[in-house]
């Protein structure tokens, strides 16, 4: 039971990272680009399985897609998303360049930042009361010693805030890499 406990909070922290490394800094980076879908002959397809992604230097992205009949849709996908992005076919690649952030879209990605933090630690202590519920239901129903239970609630809490504090970690790098310059 603690341990199933242990792998949802687990994946709430997960779920945060990944929300944190797609979201946009001044520098380049592909997970940017994740949640990003071109209409592939009819399916939404993600951006990374229609063609090769890089990033030559900190301010460009480049995809050069393996069906060049997709270059309009990959630009199209990218200008629709809501990182801010413009990108630029030459009719073999798409080119992206990374703008510098404003001090007021930094703060606004800070703001974001600890938005998705702010749900993975509810998230988290949702996992808890579930945990302490389902002790209570144990001890009630004399499945446990009231010992048990206790030792097991302690041990939930910390679970708790171990995960709490890995988010919170995780929230104060991103603000850094947001409002470096």
């Amino acid at each position: 039971m603690i341990a199933d406990a242990k792998q949802r909070m687990d994946a709430s922290v997960e779920t945060v990272r990944r929300e944190l490394a797609t979201m946009r800094t001044g520098r380049a980076s592909l997970a940017m680009l994740d949640g990003i879908r071109v209409d592939y002959y009819g399916t939404a397809t993600p951006l990374n399985q229609v063609g090769s992604l890089s990033t030559p230097d900190p301010t460009l992205i480049t995809i050069q897609p393996w069906d060049p009949t997709l270059l309009p849709a990959i630009e199209k996908a990218i200008r629709t998303s809501d990182l801010d992005l413009n990108p630029q076919n030459d009719g073999k690649v798409v080119r992206i360049p990374i703008p510098s952030l404003t001090e007021e879209r930094r703060k606004v990605l800070v703001k974001h930042a600890h938005k998705h933090a702010e749900d993975g630690r509810i998230a988290i202590r949702n996992v808890r009361r579930d945990a302490n519920e389902h002790l209570k239901k144990l001890l009630k129903d004399h499945e446990i010693s009231e010992d048990d239970e206790k030792l097991a609630t302690a041990e939930v809490q910390k679970l708790t805030d171990h995960h709490t504090e890995e988010i919170n970690s995780a929230v104060k790098k991103k603000e850094v890499e947001v409002m470096e310059v």
